[in-house]
């Protein structure tokens, strides 16, 4: 297969499946990180803050799945690699969703939104990738090593799935699949969602969209010849590296962050022809540009310090039970409250 398809570009098609999947998931289910946010904080809405708990049990199951059948080795994993640090999670996830309400999208919604013909959210995507790549390997890269110290390897994996395998004495992969089914259990408990298929069904394919990066980046790394990282979808690096395979395509190559860029952007701009709701839009306030400019630059900033953004952390490093993500998601949820209280109402207190 190799022979007439290149390993990037078949890491690249895997990432492209899946971001198809996350952009339909955005258009026609109305996943969303910022808007699950605003239904919770505006009007106490919590459906599509449940899809979140669909989509992560269902990636938790599915990855430990994966696991147990021997399709996925977890200490290969992005998130598993690395030693955990609890100041990199809680100050990158403050920062990035503080930028996620300055900026009134994540990377992911961006892209979305880029798909179904809204400019201003073209300009969010390539400040977030620029900032992203300046934060991980160009000026700033030197403070934030200084800050919170380079990447060490990791000693006992970290996975929550670890620590009950050694309390309950079952397998890691079957403490997994438990937590997982657990999650998904106690979300399906809301009689609302249960009642809504639609959404229950789209966080299940957004779940599945990080199950199937998983499998298809270890299924390369195992039957290529190239050192293929073990990957899944996340929306802060990659971003940057798609635009820069743009303007290097001659002297670079592919990789699954780009085929899952591209694929949002595909899949988004199919839902919204599907649902009809693709139209051309455009900013026309100079202080909306500035606010969303500040807020893509701490996206971006903000991705790489916590080792990836809500669906970097809220979904593929959920889905291995990473120690780093439900403490990233949380302050994720507290930056981006915090900027829309600011938005909103301001810093005044309330009466």
């Amino acid at each position: 297969m190799y022979e007439m398809v290149s390993e990037p570009a078949v890491v690249a098609l895997v990432g492209l499946i899946g971001g198809v999947l996350l952009g339909l998931a955005a258009r026609i289910g109305r996943f969303c990180t910022l808007g699950a946010i605003e239904d919770l904080y505006y009007g106490e809405n919590t459906l599509r803050l449940r899809m979140w708990g669909v989509a992560i049990g269902v990636a938790v199951i599915g990855t430990f799945g994966l696991s147990a059948l021997g399709l996925l080795d977890l200490g290969q994993t992005l998130y598993l690699t690395r030693a955990w640090n609890p100041a990199e999670s809680i100050i990158g996830g403050l920062i990035f969703g503080y930028g996620m309400a300055l900026a009134g999208n994540c990377g992911y919604g961006a892209l979305a939104r880029v798909g179904g013909g809204d400019l201003r959210s073209l300009l969010i995507i390539l400040i977030m990738g620029i900032s992203a790549y300046v934060t991980l390997g160009g000026p700033l890269s030197g403070l934030r090593i200084w800050l919170f110290g380079g990447a060490e390897p990791a000693g006992k994996i970290p996975t929550f799935a670890y620590g009950v395998s050694q309390i309950t004495g079952v397998s890691v992969n079957a403490a997994g699949v438990l937590i997982g089914c657990v999650i998904l259990a106690v979300t399906l408990l809301n009689r609302s969602l249960r009642q809504s298929y639609g959404h229950v069904f789209w966080g299940a394919i957004a779940g599945l969209s990080i199950v199937s990066g998983w499998a298809g980046t270890q299924w390369v790394a195992n039957t290529g010849f190239d050192a293929t990282p073990v990957v899944s979808h996340t929306f802060s690096a990659p971003i940057g590296e798609t635009i820069l395979y743009v303007m290097t395509a001659s002297g670079n190559t592919v990789g699954f962050g780009t085929g899952s860029v591209v694929g949002v952007l595909l899949g988004a701009f199919l839902g919204s022809v599907i649902k009809g709701h693709f139209r051309w839009e455009a900013c026309d306030d100079p202080r909306e540009l500035r606010r969303q400019i500040l807020g893509a630059a701490l996206m971006g900033a903000g991705a790489v310090v916590a080792v990836g953004c809500s669906v970097g952390q809220g979904l593929s490093a959920f889905s291995v039970l990473s120690f780093s993500a439900p403490l990233t998601l949380i302050c994720i949820l507290i930056g981006a409250a915090i900027g829309l209280r600011q938005l909103i109402l301001g810093f005044a207190p309330s009466l």
